[in-house]
């Protein structure tokens, strides 16, 4: 495992990820299965019926009362975990080298969020979208899942533009899904794809990772740039002494309030349409505390406040 990495996980030690709802039924794990069967947790007696294995009777209880009972369980089963990680140039926002960068943040949460699943004894799997072409993991509990995934994310460049919609097309319904992205890209395209895994019975969280610098651009000169297009705006400087309240200076702070009102506005856009698709959204800012916003995500996915 990468050192970057440890003092996250060693923060997430102990964290666990129950899912909201009963799981299909499969391979034995921590999760309550939908299926009912006679082995498991018990959960209550039912009459003998013909065609019942008389292996779940209760014997004990037959010969108290002289009628024949079934004990029923609740089985356990895993729940199969992928997550699904937008690399387009515009999460390398504000640079590809940052440690608060977009990108930066994406990873880490990613690492941690497989770390937590695959403690849980949950297969866990990893699509990500690239410039050249996307990069796979199958979902998989065997040891070193976690490193690997955190070796796949740290050698992947965040370029051009990218389409995280057809991964959704390669993850089964039976799943828990997370989608890692900044919500700059085909995220129409992605609630179309979402929509018929949700209905099916899939658990799915997006989680936005937005900048600090997004949210306040500050009064600085910088220079806008789409970094999926060839093209950029040169904004001038707002003045760097607010009591200099010149018109040039009014101007600006006007201009900086609309771009802060225009994000916000985008941003709970954002929220409400996945929300109305049936997904759990969070937000993640490159300034938070990590390890707070993982076990803020988990407790939303699990319909707790966001």
């Amino acid at each position: 495992m990468p050192t970057s990495y440890g003092a996250l996980l060693d923060a997430l030690r102990g964290v666990r990820w129950p899912a909201r709802r009963n799981v299909a039924a499969g391979a034995p794990g921590a999760h309550r299965s939908s299926q009912r069967g006679t082995a498991g947790e018990f959960t209550e007696y039912r009459l003998y019926r013909q065609g019942d294995d008389p292996r779940a009777l209760d014997w004990k209880l037959l010969a108290r009362s002289d009628r024949a009972f079934v004990r029923l369980t609740d089985d356990r089963a895993v729940l199969p975990t992928w997550l699904l990680v937008d690399a387009s140039a515009s999460m390398a926002f504000p640079s590809a080298d940052a440690a608060d960068s977009k990108w930066a943040i994406a990873r880490a949460f990613t690492v941690g969020l497989a770390a937590i699943a695959h403690g849980g004894g949950d297969p866990v799997g990893m699509l990500v979208a690239t410039a050249s072409g996307d990069q796979a993991m199958p979902a998989r509990t065997r040891r070193g899942t976690v490193t690997a995934i955190a070796g796949l994310l740290d050698a992947v460049r965040c370029e051009g533009r990218v389409a995280l919609a057809p991964l959704l097309a390669r993850v089964p319904s039976t799943a828990r899904i997370v989608i890692v992205s900044d919500a700059l890209g085909d995220d129409e395209a992605q609630r179309q794809m979402a929509a018929p895994l949700i209905a099916g019975g899939a658990s799915l969280l997006y989680v936005h990772v937005v900048a600090a610098g997004e949210v306040d651009p500050g009064v600085s000169t910088f220079r806008a740039r789409d970094p999926e297009a060839r093209h950029s705006e040169v904004r001038q400087p707002a003045s760097q002494h607010p009591e200099v309240r010149s018109p040039t200076s009014i101007y600006r702070a006007a201009d900086r309030e609309a771009y802060q009102q225009a994000f916000s506005a985008f941003r709970a856009d954002v929220a409400d349409q996945w929300r109305r698709l049936g997904a759990s959204y969070g937000e993640v800012r490159t300034d938070e505390d990590l390890p707070h916003a993982i076990r803020r995500l988990i407790a939303t996915m699990l319909g707790g406040p966001s």
